[in-house]
């Protein structure tokens, strides 16, 4: 009985690579396979025709051919190499991520739609509030167009000065009222508009963030542009934003904005998460009947907003002429003891501490993104 191409696959089925725990014919490693009478001939495919297994593995299909078919058959083996089949040198392991500012526990970007609804005001007072509770802040000021952190601070006139860190140049942040800050103002003259396009303002945003030495904090606040843009993109491309606070007026115009501002940090390539709102110049408070309100621009607009977007409301500040002055002078309002405003922020920002101690407790941690079209983002691993 004539021996047949089925038979010699079965009997080869028997013969199994050491390395690869599998039979060559499974392996597809049995070409060309001739059969006449007696005579059979096959190239077995390897790696390589010096391959250190060739020779044991002849050995073996012969040995299985004799065994399992014909024991005076005559079997005709060919080393062949086939490229496809080399193993690939293994990729090298990619080294982790270097951690964005290793040293700062929690970065918090303070946020609004629309400008002239006191952001930087709120962003300046929590920040001096947080240190007033004993914690190292840090502030970047990232309202490239218009940067008011210095006059708030009254360190218009200062610069920050070059350190040298573990062998490189640093900045090093301006401090005042225990806050750490930087700011593109400390690098402009004081009436020098600020004509930049996105990608230089970027970059100078960068240096600011990775060539400053900002040490140990427990909180970066950044006291972002208003609206939704650029700017705001460089930040969250670049930092792992823990958390965004969004502060609006109660007026309906300011709050039109303001829930953009939130569906941008709800986007699903970006997810920040949103922990409240802010509501400034809630209601207007004479010096002279501090128990009276005046409801200029709409009562409880923010507040309806939180509810509909689903975040929580952090706090009410009132409209103060104090809190103007104190700004105007360089010492922001949060300083002042036993005040109501200053209550009304030592209140903000403790709903704001809980809020970030709830989402560290429920959510992962923040991740950077990165620019992939110009009509989203995607995540990358460095996170907050």
């Amino acid at each position: 009985m004539a021996i047949q191409k089925e038979q010699i696959k079965t009997a080869l089925a028997h013969v199994i690579h050491p390395e690869e725990k599998q039979d060559l014919i499974s392996l597809d490693m049995i070409q060309d396979l001739i059969v006449q009478e007696k005579y059979i001939s096959f190239t077995l495919e390897m790696p390589s025709p010096n391959d250190a297994l060739a020779q044991e593995l002849k050995q073996r299909c012969e040995g299985a051919i004799h065994k399992f078919i014909d024991r005076e058959a005559i079997v005709d083996i060919q080393v062949g190499i086939n490229v496809s089949r080399q193993k690939a040198a293994p990729e090298p392991t990619p080294e982790p991520p270097k951690p964005v500012l290793s040293g700062v526990k929690h970065i918090i970007a303070v946020a609004s739609g629309k400008g002239g609804v006191g952001k930087s005001t709120v962003t300046a007072n929590l920040a001096v509030s947080l240190a007033k509770m004993g914690f190292e802040v840090g502030l970047l000021d990232a309202d490239i167009y218009g940067p008011s952190q210095p006059l708030m601070f009254d360190v218009e006139n200062e610069k920050p000065l070059a350190i040298d860190v573990d062998g490189k140049s640093k900045m090093k942040p301006v401090s005042n009222y225990g806050v750490k800050l930087l700011s593109i103002g400390f690098f402009t003259e004081k009436d020098q508009a600020v004509i930049w396009r996105g990608p230089m303002a970027a970059k100078a945003l960068n240096q600011m963030i990775f060539d400053a030495h900002w040490g140990e904090l427990d909180f970066l606040i950044v006291d972002l542009p208003p609206g939704t843009g650029d700017i705001h993109l460089s930040i969250m491309q670049s930092l792992p934003i823990t958390g965004a606070v969004v502060v609006s007026t109660p007026q309906e115009v300011a709050l039109a904005d303001a829930r953009k501002g939130i569906a941008m940090f709800a986007q699903d390539a970006i997810q920040v998460p949103v922990l409240g709102i802010i509501e400034n110049m809630s209601y207007f408070t004479p010096a002279e009947l501090p128990e009276n309100k005046y409801y200029i621009f709409g009562e409880g607009g923010a507040k309806h907003l939180a509810e509909r977007m689903g975040v929580p409301l952090l706090g009410e500040i009132p409209l103060v002429q104090s809190v103007r002055e104190a700004g105007d002078v360089g010492r922001p309002a949060g300083l002042q003891d036993h005040t109501p405003v200053s209550e009304a922020f030592e209140s903000l920002t403790k709903e704001v501490v809980s809020e970030l101690v709830r989402r560290n407790e429920t959510l992962p941690p923040t991740e950077a993104i990165r620019i992939t079209t110009m009509a989203g983002c995607s995540a990358v691993k460095s996170k907050r």
